[in-house]
């Protein structure tokens, strides 16, 4: 991101986080704690809003409106990222579909329900328009005359915009909205940029256009966001929230009790989900194993397989999890709840609908004691850990946790650790740690070599060996 993250690079203590340093200069390569294959990762070509011009908005400001358009094949993580690390800030995001109905299959298989048509957006203004990437949803957003009307709009009245991935080359470009303007994406698709106008930062500002170059880059794109609309502290406290940011002192994985996690067949994950499941968690999830061939079940414990997520975004789920427990998975992995939620699902109280919820629970229940005695693999993120426990998943394992809820773990927690494995559990420390854990399974089933290999094509760095 910007300066401040500079001081997280150094052997400085991490307290060192409070001493910011002052912006940089317009065409500064300027360093990240996001972890990228290219050591430029944020560059500005011009200046833009900086700590001092920038601040959070007030309980009486107006709300900031962003606008993500989504498309059949659009890139969910790009587009669930986005949304959910903005709506965290406070902006007001509209999902707006530019296909016939809501509901759009993503590029990996998962199924996101807009907020809104893009009809309805044409005579709003918004601070932001962000475009995600992905094929062919990069090719129905270009196709889209009337998002190309309001983008054009956007840029034509100085107003944010940007894209990632695919978008930035098969979107701005025929749209003539890269003119004069220092622009990236991903690398599959540097080869149709300018010469001269193209860069390999993780995210190019240049003026009101802010590019990026693929999902796994998406928080740092996202975060850029938040400081131009909010200020530097508001992307410092987002940050810190999601966990994204980088740390010295902290693993990317530890393993104890080494066990191989051998399959004969296409590994099959089950993800259970529910209103107030953490989406950002759900759709990385989803993405990267989806992208090694993984056969992935998303089961919702509602009564549809339409979820609510806790920043409002709504996912249609595979099935339910009455139909999927029909079924063996090699792993099953829980992502994080809100409190409310895991108070409804887990315990008896709570009147009707936390009955009801009881009543579902008693299958999940009876998946994970039989996956443990069975010897398969389990896992969960952040605070999913907790329910773990409570169902006594977690006797004699180690463990790490969000630093929010490692008190109410009674097992060993390990904090200098973003994944822990421990024979057959894998447990993530938080939201901004999925991608990790994500490629922490892969390399499990498959090897270091599938998962560096699915990490090349998301833009995420990861270990030669």
């Amino acid at each position: 991101m910007l300066s401040q993250w500079q001081s997280l690079l150094s052997p400085a203590p991490h307290h060192a986080m409070a001493m910011l340093a002052p912006p940089p200069p317009p065409n500064r390569t300027i360093y990240s704690p996001f972890r990228s294959p290219s050591p430029r990762s944020v560059a500005r070509a011009s200046p833009t809003l900086s700590a001092t011009d920038a601040t959070v908005s007030s309980p009486s400001s107006p709300k900031k409106k962003v606008l993500v358009p989504v498309a059949m094949g659009t890139e969910e993580m790009e587009a669930v990222i986005l949304a959910g690390v903005l709506r965290r800030a406070g902006a007001d995001v509209t999902l707006a579909s530019v296909e016939d109905g809501l509901e759009v299959k993503a590029s990996c298989g998962s199924r996101l329900v807009a907020d809104t048509h893009i009809a309805s957006c044409v005579d709003q203004v918004f601070d932001l328009v962000a475009l995600p990437g992905g094929m062919p949803g990069s090719v129905r957003l270009r196709d889209s005359n009337i998002l190309q009307r309001i983008t054009v709009r956007q840029a034509e009245e100085k107003r944010m915009y940007g894209a990632i991935c695919a978008a930035p080359a098969v979107v701005l470009l025929p749209w003539g909205l890269h003119k004069g303007k220092k622009i990236t994406c991903h690398p599959s698709f540097m080869g149709d940029l300018p010469t001269f106008r193209a860069v390999e930062s993780n995210v190019q500002v240049s003026g009101e256009l802010t590019t990026s170059r693929g999902p796994g880059t998406t928080f740092q794109f996202a975060l850029s966001f938040v400081e131009q609309m909010f200020g530097i502290h508001a992307a410092e406290d987002v940050d810190r929230t999601l966990m994204t940011q980088m740390d010295a002192d902290l693993e990317r994985s530890t393993e104890v009790n080494e066990v191989a996690w051998s399959v004969d067949h296409n590994p099959r994950v089950l993800i259970p989900i529910a209103d107030g499941s953490e989406e950002m968690e759900i759709i990385i999830l989803v993405d990267i194993l989806r992208r090694a061939k993984i056969n992935v079940v998303l089961a919702s414990a509602e009564k549809s397989t339409n979820i609510v997520g806790s920043q409002g975004m709504k996912i249609v789920a595979d099935e339910c999890i009455r139909s999927a427990s029909d079924s063996e998975y090699d792993l099953i992995i829980l992502p994080s709840y809100t409190v409310t939620n895991i108070a409804l699902v887990f315990s008896s109280m709570g009147g009707p609908a936390g009955a009801e919820r009881l009543h579902r629970s008693r299958i999940l229940k009876k998946l994970l004691k039989e996956q443990k005695q069975a010897g398969r693999m389990y896992g969960g993120v952040c605070s999913s850990q907790i329910v773990l426990q409570q169902q006594g998943l977690l006797e004699d394992k180690v463990v790490t946790s969000h630093p929010s809820t490692t008190n109410q773990l009674t097992r060993r927690v390990i904090d200098g650790s973003k994944v822990v494995i421990d024979g057959n559990l894998i447990t993530g420390k938080g939201l901004g740690t999925v991608i990790d854990f994500s490629l922490a399974i892969i390399r499990k089933f498959f090897g270091h070599g599938r998962a560096k290999s699915v990490a090349n094509g998301i833009v995420f760095e990861y270990p030669k060996s």
